[in-house]
């Protein structure tokens, strides 16, 4: 790498450059064959975008979710960022990846302005070497190594070191983008440029030339000659700022050249409302104008001319100029190789400056809002945790009239861009709403022995006694698409077990959410605990959800195996509770009976296709192919539209056979179904664990031993003997209602209830016990007794 020059002594730079080009990351494969290609690659992991770009500058993006649509950026890459932590060099491996972003970004038809710092650390690491390597040769000889790597070096100037260095710094920025066939320009100014009239006309036709032609213009402040900032101009207004830091050089330029996007890069992750590394530091998501006053600014960057407060500064100047602007970390090794495409794409990344002061709290309010009022829901005695839900499942049926007309408006706006079994979840209907109520009154009775229950009680010793005893999980965040009927279901097990909630339902339920929400905090407000259940703003990403590990203690995801899978992805450090899929199966044995087969497999199959335990692989037994069971099996299906695949084995039976399934993992959620041939019970189970999710499996037999065999060997969180698939659900398990299903075999298994959202603490009473004591030769003597657990009184 580069360094490697300066250990050998410093030579032409040309000859180093070359072999780091070859030896860089990014293959030869993945360039673009002109620069004016735009939107034929994509690099590394970074995925590829297509978005509208065109729009109107004039006023700041309100939203997160709108940055996707900035056209023209300028990224400005702070001192800490680009330098080493030594100070004396660059940090190659982050530039690299800084430079992989931007090109994506420009690849994307976007136009990018690098705004860098990095001159005076590439100089001063030369002209360090510079000086070492200009002693006497006698001196050094005679001096020794050791004295020679202790001697002293002179202070170096600033100025000085920016001269020797903007050469090798712009070299090596033209190096890295060649790898991606963009062409860059070095721009240098000072703040005379942007005050002289002739020289910003200049300056503007410059950078508005170099974006024309697809080139990355890449500025920095003329450190080997730059004059002090001008006095009492800085942050006046709109037309003036000092350029007396890359920070508000990176202001001034964005709105000169009327920018969508300012990204500022430093190495911290954003805006805290109190300096970062003390102990009630909070990122700041959004910031706006006026915010200043509950900031505390700490000191500045450990390298560069400006700190946080400058940059907040530039910010608010470049946001009144019609700018957005986010401020993120780009050092942190784990985020700084995808922080710019991230920040593009809309992701929580950083603080985010708006002039647009949401009504609502933020998702970060919502979830210490939820976490306070889980804790007082929890302090609640069980006879009132039980009186919220009661008067909720009321409200469900009272105001029925109320959630019809808003599930409507869901429907209307669904129509046509929601397939017939979403629309189907989607539904709401009086026979639901009483279905719903009948299972919240089933929560409210089994919830009066749940949280505070006694599992064991032991006597350490003598007036030393240990319990065990449930507790709230903390703050749950459930995640559902298409089904309004879960919000009610999921809340009154959050109250039920004493949780708070972050509920985060799909937008083509906005209507019908709102209102089973506005009920849920009407029943909670009985008991003083309203706050203790939030619904998320439909503009939080689920992604940006799944990162709040400080917040949310376990996330749990109802609708697609899909949505399962991303949620499970983007988890970062929270744990997930659901299933991957539900590839349910059901094994129809030799000795089943004819009047019980087609009835399973039609309730399974046919009565909602789209459900996570509905029947997806029908094993047969290889005895009842060609009788009259198999025709009849057969016939219903057709009748009931279901479009069938055969498994390889089973289409090897027959001369014409339906479509071979491509997979036998296959979740079909809809009318089709694979059917497949086994020789034998055992090979059934085989069956089940090679291409199974572990969801809900099913026997048809009677045969009561091949029965057992068949529910003591299949690994599945269910399994079922002459029983539809259907089966495998909360409600009709008596749960009252189910936050999931959980396929995991860590702490919950199967439809997930009341008690799947509890954990324990252990609480030990003593008086005066301490471990010294029960050493080899201290007085007491551990008893470790087996104590009665007290029985609550529930009725």
């Amino acid at each position: 790498m580069l360094s490697q020059v300066y250990r050998s002594g410093f030579q032409p730079f040309s000859q180093y450059l070359l072999p780091w080009i070859q030896s860089t990351s990014v293959s030869r494969s993945h360039r673009v064959q002109s620069p004016a290609i735009r939107h034929v690659r994509s690099w590394s992991n970074i995925p590829f975008i297509t978005v509208p770009l065109s729009r109107t500058h004039g006023k700041s993006f309100a939203h997160r979710s709108e940055l996707k649509h900035a056209k023209r950026i300028v990224v400005k890459l702070g001192s800490a960022v680009v330098t080493r932590g030594d100070e004396c060099g660059l940090a190659l491996g982050r530039l690299a990846s800084i430079v992989e972003q931007v090109s994506v970004l420009q690849n994307q038809g976007r136009e990018m302005i690098l705004v860098t710092s990095g001159a005076v650390a590439f100089g001063k690491q030369r002209l360090r070497h510079e000086i070492l390597l200009s002693q006497s040769v006698r001196q050094a000889l005679h001096s020794g190594q050791n004295q020679l790597k202790e001697m002293a070096i002179p202070v170096l100037e600033a100025r000085a070191c920016a001269a020797a260095g903007q050469s090798g710094l712009m070299a090596l920025y033209e190096a890295m983008f060649t790898q991606y066939s963009i062409c860059a320009a070095q721009i240098l100014v000072t703040n005379l440029d942007f005050h002289d009239e002739q020289k910003r006309r200049n300056l503007n036709g410059t950078l508005h030339e170099l974006l024309r032609m697809n080139i990355v213009p890449i500025v920095n402040t003329n450190d080997a000659v730059v004059p002090p900032a001008e006095p009492n101009s800085d942050l006046q207004g709109v037309n003036v700022i000092s350029v007396k830091d890359n920070d508000s050089l990176a202001a001034r330029l964005a709105v000169e050249m009327k920018t969508d996007l300012l990204i500022v890069l430093s190495d911290v992750e954003g805006l805290f409302d109190s300096p970062p590394g003390s102990d009630d530091a909070k990122l700041i998501d959004i910031f706006y104008p006026g915010d200043q006053q509950s900031v505390t600014f700490g000191t500045k960057s450990r390298v560069g001319m400006g700190g946080m407060e400058a940059k907040v500064k530039a910010a608010l100047w470049a946001l009144q100029g019609g700018t957005s602007v986010v401020i993120a970390n780009g050092t942190h090794p784990k985020v700084s190789g995808h922080v710019i495409t991230d920040i593009v794409e809309g992701k929580k990344v950083g603080t985010f400056f708006s002039e647009v002061k949401p009504a609502g709290p933020t998702v970060e309010q919502q979830g210490e809002m939820a976490r306070s009022g889980g804790r007082m829901l929890a302090t609640l005695e069980p006879e009132q945790r039980a009186e919220i839900i009661h008067h909720l499942a009321d409200l469900l049926t009272d105001q029925r009239d109320e959630i019809l007309l808003a599930n409507k408006k869901d429907l209307e706006e669904a129509q046509g861009r929601l397939a017939t079994p979403l629309l189907k979840r989607l539904s709401l209907s009086t026979s639901k709403l009483n279905s719903l109520a009948i299972g919240l009154r089933q929560i409210a009775a089994s919830s009066q022995d749940s949280v505070g229950r006694v599992l064991r009680r032991t006597r350490i010793a003598k007036n030393l006694e240990l319990e065990q005893v449930t507790v709230p999980i903390g703050v749950l965040l459930v995640i559902f698409e298409s089904r309004p009927d879960c919000l009610p279901q999921v809340a009154a097990l959050a109250i039920a077990s004493g949780n708070g909630l972050l509920l985060k339902g799909g937008k083509e339920a906005a209507h019908s959410n709102r209102i089973l929400h506005l009920l849920t905090q009407e029943a909670l407000s009985i008991h003083g605990v309203k706050e203790a259940v939030q619904l998320v703003n439909t503009r939080e990403e689920v992604e940006d959800l799944c990162r709040l590990d400080q917040m949310i203690d376990l996330i749990i995801p109802r609708g697609s195996s899909q949505l399962v899978r991303d949620i499970q992805k983007a988890a970062k450090g929270i744990p997930v509770m659901g299933h991957s899929e539900g590839i349910c199966h059901m094994f129809v044995d030799s000795e089943a009976s004819v009047d019980k087969v087609t009835r399973l497999v039609r309730d399974s199959k046919c009565e909602y296709p789209a459900a996570c335990n509905a029947l997806e692989t029908l094993l047969i037994h290889r005895d009842l192919l060609r009788t009259p069971l198999f025709d009849q099996i057969i016939d219903m299906l057709r009748v009931e539209q279901v479009k069938i695949h055969a498994g390889p084995k089973f289409a090897s039976y027959l001369t014409f056979s339906p479509s071979e399934v491509k997979s036998l993992r296959t979740e079909y959620g809809d009318l089709e179904l694979c059917i497949e041939v086994v020789d034998s019970v055992q090979e059934a189970i085989d069956h089940i664990h090679k291409y199974g999710s572990s969801h809900t499996d099913v026997i048809v037999t009677e045969n009561e031993k091949t029965a057992e065999f068949f529910l003591q060997h299949v690994d599945s969180a269910c399994v079922f003997w002459n029983a539809s698939t259907r089966f495998s659900d909360g409600y009709r398990f008596g749960l009252g209602a189910e936050v999931g299903i959980s396929t995991s075999r860590i702490h919950a298994r199967g439809p997930v209830g009341l008690e799947g959202l509890l954990t324990t603490k252990w609480l030990l009473r003593g008086q005066d016990h301490v471990v010294s004591d029960f050493s080899e030769h201290g007085s007491l003597k551990y008893l470790h007794e087996n104590l009665p657990i007290p029985q609550r009184n529930t009725s």
